[in-house]
C-alpha cells in the first residue's frame, strides 16, 4: 500500500496538511484514493490508521 504527503496549504493562521492515501476495496479489489486535509500533526496518524 502507497501512501504519500502531497501538499502543505496555509490559509489564515493555520497550517494544513492534505495527505492522500492509497486503499484497497474490500468490494471490488481495486486500489482507490483516500484524500483528508488535517493538520500536520495528524498526518502519521491518520495514514497508519486502515
Amino acid at each position: 500500500m502507497a501512501k504519500k504527503t502531497v501538499a502543505s496549504l496555509q490559509t489564515s493562521s493555520k497550517r494544513l496538511t492534505k495527505a492522500i492515501k492509497m486503499v484497497k476495496s474490500p468490494k471490488s479489489g481495486a486500489y482507490v484514493f483516500v484524500e483528508s486535509v488535517m493538520p500536520p500533526e495528524m498526518v502519521n496518524e491518520w495514514l497508519d490508521k486502515k
